[in-house]
């Protein structure tokens, strides 16, 4: 059965040499790596939950391709069934871990190859769509943790690939050789992709003639030679360098992005899946953004239940859970939230079958849901903020906490309700500042798509015209 477990993953990507820069240095040891390796805790969940009895039936699923049960997150979603269970599992992951496994990028990215190789080989005759299922093959039997690669550096935002004055600024073809291709440029904000041993590179944008040498998709394991990652620098990050433990406010799991260059670096042909098709580009974008938007509503609702969560207990840390207006304002979280999660699982329900049997979800319904993700976040954690007090940008450190003179008066005069430990409310508040005050809600805001990109979406596949004539008949207008 194509099923690792957790311990086959840390082992693996411990073996992997990635050239990877933090902070200015170069670090041998990447995974273990403090800003890493929370994020890469988060991933080896995937695995541990896939191999437990308890969680098989969520975590793990039926494959046509090997016929046998592999891991959800290298699945092909074949049925309705199959993507409203994807949205289940992904809430449920960011309820474990408040932050993000990360693995659904890859997930999506097969899903969306796997279908768009399929219509380029209809159209064309190309052996893209025989490659892709070979290499699925392998990552499902070997339960790989694949990244899917989408977002170039794009540099001015006006111009398309081929017009740029620096033409590395998309990902591209630099030369084609007998025995493969080599590739040139960067992806931008890439997260968590060293947790991972594949990823695959995808096109960003639609694209024109002109513009063939970027309409480029292939997969190589992430320590090839030739692609170098630069850390993301993000809000709090000194923190887990510290070696503390609540002043982290996430103590177990956290996330992190980096930004890809590739110098020149070859990739064989079977690896090679789109090759100067430029108007499947966009098919590869439209596919692997929708299904992105479609996690938004239950990733985003997972971690947001355990923002919720800690708003509680602040509040019974405090003393002012039964205040009405404080009761109120939790109830208010939660009705945004539960509004997130039914995006995910409308725009699931109503999904649709691709010609390659890939099922995809809702397209307007998917951009719905990722633009309520862009704004409820950020009431949810508006009202967290303000029931957790002015202390979440004001508390001492740790350190000052467990220092032998001041902590005495910081356990005195820092708790809240008589029979809740001081050091319980300082966690609970840390844990709502990370979550309100950091990358979270940047996320939100950004990943898979900006408000107005969703918006513009809305509006292409909204039928105003159709909504114009329901309305002239119920008028009495001819």
């Amino acid at each position: 059965m194509g099923i690792r477990m957790e311990k086959e993953y840390w082992e693996s990507i411990r073996k992997q040499k990635p050239k990877v820069f933090i902070f200015g240095e170069k670090v041998e040891n990447v995974i273990d790596h403090p800003l890493i390796k929370g994020s890469a805790s988060g991933a080896a969940l995937t695995f541990r939950y896939a191999d437990d009895p308890k969680y098989q039936d969520l975590f793990t699923i039926h494959s046509p391709l090997l016929n046998e049960r592999v891991n959800r997150y290298v699945s092909i979603h074949n049925t309705i069934e199959d993507l409203m269970d994807k949205v289940k599992l992904i809430r449920f992951v960011a309820q474990k871990t408040g932050e993000c496994a990360q693995r659904c990028m890859g997930w999506d990215a097969l899903n969306a190859l796997y279908s768009v190789t399929y219509e380029t080989d209809q159209k064309y005759g190309t052996p893209y769509h025989e490659r892709f299922r070979k290499f699925l093959t392998w990552v499902q039997k070997n339960d790989i943790m694949v990244h899917g690669t989408m977002t170039d550096p794009r540099g001015d935002r006006s111009l398309k690939p081929a017009q740029q004055k620096d033409p590395d600024l998309y990902l591209r073809i630099v030369e084609k050789r007998k025995d493969g291709i080599v590739v040139r440029g960067a992806k931008a904000h890439q997260g968590g992709i060293l947790n991972h041993e594949e990823f695959i590179a995808m096109p960003s944008v639609s694209l024109r003639p002109e513009d063939k040498d970027y309409a480029v998709s292939f997969a190589l394991p992430v320590d090839t030679e030739g692609i170098t990652y630069v850390f993301g620098r993000h809000s709090m990050d000194d923190r887990l360098l510290e070696g503390t433990q609540f002043d982290m406010g996430n103590v177990h799991f956290g996330r992190y992005a980096m930004w890809v260059f590739f110098d020149d670096v070859f990739v064989p042909w079977e690896r090679v899946f789109l090759c100067g098709e430029t108007e499947f580009a966009s098919l590869i974008v439209e596919r692997f953004a929708g299904l992105h938007r479609q996690n938004y509503g239950a990733c985003s609702a997972g971690g947001m239940d355990v923002l919720i969560g800690a708003t509680a207990l602040i509040a019974e840390y405090n003393g002012i859970a039964n205040a009405s207006h404080v009761r109120d304002k939790i109830l208010e979280m939660c009705a945004l939230n539960e509004t997130m999660y039914q995006g995910s699982l409308a725009c699931s329900s109503q999904g649709e079958m691709t010609p390659s049997g890939v099922c995809v979800m809702n397209k307007l319904l998917a951009y719905v849901t990722k633009y309520n993700v862009t704004r409820f976040p950020y009431e949810i954690a508006r009202l967290a903020q303000d029931i957790c007090g002015g202390i979440i940008g004001t508390m001492p450190s740790e350190k000052d906490f467990r220092h032998p003179e001041v902590g005495k008066k910081l356990q005195k005069y820092l708790k809240g309700v008589d029979h809740v430990p001081t050091e319980f409310r300082m966690r609970i508040i840390r844990l709502i500042e990370r979550m309100t005050c950091g990358r979270t809600l940047l996320v939100c805001m950004h990943g898979a798509g900006s408000p107005f990109a969703n918006k513009m979406m809305i509006g292409r596949y909204t039928d105003m015209e159709e909504k114009k004539n329901l309305a002239k008949e119920i008028a009495g207008i001819e």
